[in-house]
């Protein structure tokens, strides 16, 4: 763990420095340990950078403040997402890790600002995994991100997001140019193993193919 770079974060290295690098990012309550069972089991060998969110919300620590259930603040959005975007930069200067082959692994409101980085700062991440995501906000002019592979797992039972926020998220990635696989469980919120088997099975396609 370390402090640096401007978030609390854990770093793992890769087995092969020119792999591909998972960016965790946990869901509200989590911190930089939280996700790193889950990239060793998506991506064994891969090199994984887990930042812990900034803002607490009474307590619980989150990567962006919100105003209540679903509803965002933002402008804190896109401070932090801009801020995200920094820090994985910097990072990969700091341990030395190849920054075009970053893929975003996020749950919730991990998920969420992984979508606010994907649309912000197309090119950052060369791919995405996002469970339980809902749409982050409407950009004015879509970004570019063409033939960027995206994987969303969504919940029918979801009482945190409805069915339609998730299938607008799918919607806007796709008329920015993003190869989106999405797939839906007759489940709720929490992350299922067949969430994880779908998004393993998904991740050893692509990432081979990230050159």
């Amino acid at each position: 763990m370390s402090a640096d770079l401007g978030f609390v974060h854990r770093y793992v290295p890769g087995e092969d420095e020119s792999g591909p690098t998972l960016l965790l990012l946990h869901g509200t309550g989590g911190n930089e340990e939280d996700l790193v069972p889950l990239g060793e089991t998506l991506a064994p060998g891969a090199a994984f950078l887990s930042p812990r969110g900034k803002v607490s919300e009474y307590g619980a620590p989150r990567f962006f403040r919100r105003l209540a259930e679903g509803v965002f603040d933002h402008e804190d959005l896109l401070f932090r997402t801009h801020e995200l975007a920094e820090f994985v930069q910097a990072a990969s200067e700091e341990y030395g890790f190849d920054a075009s082959k970053v893929v975003a692994v996020g749950y919730s409101n991990g998920a969420n600002v992984a979508a606010s980085t994907i649309l912000l700062h197309p090119g950052l991440l060369r791919a995405a995994v996002l469970f339980r995501a809902m749409v982050p906000f409407e950009p004015d002019l879509a970004p570019d991100l063409s033939g960027m592979p995206v994987f969303l797992a969504a919940g029918r039972m979801d009482r945190m997001i409805p069915p339609h926020n998730t299938q607008r998220l799918a919607d806007i990635l796709l008329e920015a140019g993003a190869d989106v696989d999405l797939r839906w469980r007759d489940t709720g919120h929490p992350l299922t193993y067949e969430d994880v088997a779908e998004a393993k099975a998904w991740l050893s396609d692509v990432l081979p193919k990230l050159s």
